[in-house]
């Protein structure tokens, strides 16, 4: 079979969760798999999973609320990077967004992380000039 990106389905808890540590975006404050709840209780149908066969080696979580859309744990193994394989996640994402007649999508890169940021700028985007702010309002490390 291949190379396939399709929704997530409940049995692609366990390989997401690796995915995301392989690639460095699992943070203490924020437990992977409330995350992959707390989406799948809001639009799960923006939630794609890249599979070759059945290895999961991608992911990416959009979202849309009437304003803007966001991208989320886009992720792809580190041993298939250089592949266009994010490029083919976030076109995936962008066309749902679009089918939604989001006019703009907006998305975090922390702060030191220039591949990424070359990544996204190859792709279209670029320095919006604002600074993300956030307010907790769960813990997940406790």
């Amino acid at each position: 079979m291949p190379i396939a990106i399709r929704t997530y389905i409940d049995t692609d808890e366990s390989a997401v969760v690796s995915l995301w540590q392989r690639c460095g975006l699992t943070r203490p404050w924020n437990n992977p798999g409330k995350d992959i709840r707390r989406k799948l209780a809001e639009q799960p149908e923006l939630f794609g999973v890249m599979a070759d066969d059945s290895e999961v080696i991608g992911t990416v979580m959009a979202g849309y609320e009437g304003h803007r859309g966001w991208i989320n744990y886009l992720a792809v193994d580190p041993d298939r990077r250089q592949q266009g394989l994010g490029r083919q996640l976030m076109e995936w994402a962008e066309a749902r967004l679009r089918e939604r007649g989001c006019p703009k999508i907006n998305l975090q890169v922390r702060q030191g992380n220039e591949a990424v940021l070359a990544f996204y700028s190859a792709l279209g985007y670029a320095d919006d000039r604002v600074v993300s702010l956030g307010k907790r309002f769960e813990h997940d490390d406790r």
